[in-house]
């Protein structure tokens, strides 16, 4: 409940909202003395007539789960993690959360609506207190009791019968396995995932409003929102699929003389999409050799389906992919791994689950509900003990259509790298759904240094607060008991520097004048 006092009085000398007439300074002095505390204000408002009892009364016509979602939309519109301390005195005051919940929320909660007309200031500023407390903290606690009134405030879900396009890769896990393992049935949702043939369609599917929701590349709903390559379209990015994940991986006949960055000269590289951190990655490696990417190399899009066929022809010479394409080049002994992009940029976001702007407004509370599932899938991933049982699910022909032993190479982390070495790196692949907005700086940043985007369009806190839906998948988190970060932005570590969001203009300088490029 948010009271704003410069709404009740006007401070001019004329009739005033108050009923009387009185010089500016008076009613400055009065709004000086009103209490700070938001009961105490509550209460005194009630006193002097500014909530009359009329309108107090009609809270008994209210029912339960029309309240609850008219105090947690309250909440969602002042999402601020930095509030946390008062509202835990807040539940002190209101005698502890449970007892806030159930005078608020409980089956005789228009009863003491009654009640509270009748009894004295104390049980009143109580009632209130409770209130102000049931609709600031609910989905802060994970108690089952506490995620079922959350999911009663949330409303009816608008649809329950969802397609959600994916491209075969093990990026896209979350989205997968949540149809197999019932993550969306959990959240009462009907979800058939729809296998895409490349990034482009997936793009041209999101602005032609052909599915409901879809695995994208991370810098995707930045590129189709600005309208690079592509007719400008609302997108945005609510969770992270995967972090790490992708290898450079390079055709056979170059095991005996690719060392490093430089000797990628002359090659034709092999990536997803231009606007994947596929392409924007191998760039950034490049030019540590001192390779200009659009000059002495040549990167082309290839579908990641194709891209072992494409190697093994020699079509291209290399290739930056999701896998388990890379896993399945030394599977097939077309090709080796240079290097998993772990090594690039540890906990670099990949994939992402992401909405069109129409689509979120038109359904909000089943967009609420499937991101829910699949924030919820993407903790389930993350955890290595349950990585075998996930392979087995996702590897079938209806989803990644590959040997489950590559698929569970690529998940376990125990790989061979096609050069006699055999691996294991737990996290060469793994699940945190936290939507960091340094990645969007970072990427942004890249998109002006390779001339992706002019760089007087590259606003970046507008880009990553605009697109990135960090607050939602925190707020998302935290309903399921998780622990995601407070803050929205970080200083992020790379192979060859550090990047702080603070200032990704100087950034962009350093590595030009750094390395050339």
């Amino acid at each position: 409940m948010r009271l704003s006092t410069d709404k009740l009085f006007t401070l001019d000398a004329k009739r005033c909202a108050c009923g009387g007439f009185h010089a500016p300074q008076d009613h400055s002095e009065f709004l000086a003395s009103m209490p700070q505390n938001p009961a105490d204000l509550a209460d005194d408002l009630i006193k002097m007539g500014v909530y009359k009892p009329q309108v107090l009364k009609l809270a008994d016509q209210i029912n339960r789960t029309e309240m609850l979602e008219t105090l947690v939309l309250e909440r969602l519109s002042q999402r601020n993690p930095e509030k946390e301390p008062i509202l835990r005195e807040m539940i002190r005051q209101a005698g502890g959360l449970d007892q806030a919940m159930v005078a608020a929320f409980g089956p005789q909660a228009s009863e003491f609506f009654t009640d509270t007309l009748r009894a004295g200031p104390y049980s009143r500023r109580r009632f209130l207190t409770q209130v102000l407390v049931a609709a600031s903290v609910i989905g802060l606690t994970a108690t089952q009791g506490e995620r079922e009134l959350s999911a009663q405030a949330q409303g009816s879900l608008e649809k329950t019968d969802l397609r959600i396009g994916f491209i075969p890769i093990t990026c896209a896990t979350p989205i997968i396995m949540a149809e197999p393992l019932k993550f969306y049935e959990k959240y009462g949702l009907n979800v058939q995932v729809v296998k895409m043939p490349s990034w482009a369609a997936v793009r041209d599917s999101a602005i032609a409003g052909e599915l409901d929701a879809y695995h994208m590349l991370s810098p995707m709903p930045i590129s189709i929102t600005l309208g690079l390559g592509s007719t400008a379209f609302p997108i945005k990015l609510a969770s992270i699929e995967n972090i790490n994940g992708q290898a450079i991986t390079v055709a056979n006949k170059y095991k005996d003389t690719l060392k490093g960055p430089a000797d990628f000269k002359g090659f034709t590289i092999g990536v997803p999409f231009p606007y994947s951190m596929h392409n924007l990655l191998i760039r950034y490696y490049l030019a540590t050799g001192g390779l200009n990417p659009d000059t002495d190399v040549q990167i082309n899009p290839v579908p990641p389906p194709d891209s072992v066929a494409r190697l093994t022809v020699g079509d291209i010479d290399a290739m930056l992919m999701p896998d388990p394409f890379n896993q399945r080049a030394v599977f097939e002994g077309a090709g080796f791994l240079h290097m998993v992009s772990k090594d690039l940029w540890p906990g670099h976001p990949c994939c992402a689950f992401a909405a069109s702007q129409s689509w979120i407004d038109a359904n909000p509370n089943t967009f609420r509900a499937v991101n829910k599932a699949i924030i919820d899938g993407a903790n389930y991933a993350s955890q290595a003990e349950n990585r075998a049982e996930i392979a087995k699910a996702i590897a079938p022909r209806e989803f990644l259509n590959q040997p489950e032993e590559v698929v569970a190479a690529v998940l376990t982390g125990k790989f061979e790298d096609g050069l006699g070495n055999t691996f294991d790196i737990p996290d060469r692949i793994d699940f945190d759904p936290y939507p960091w907005q340094s990645f969007a700086y970072w990427i942004t940043s890249q998109m002006v240094r390779w001339n992706l985007l002019e760089a007087d369009q590259a606003d970046y806190s507008q880009i990553a607060q605009d697109i990135f839906l960090t607050d939602l998948a925190r707020d998302l988190a935290r309903e399921l008991g998780q622990t995601p970060p407070a803050e929205m932005l970080r200083v992020e570590t790379l192979m060859f520097d550090s990047f702080d969001p603070s200032d990704p203009a100087a950034y962009i300088q350093a590595q030009i004048d750094r390395y050339g490029v």
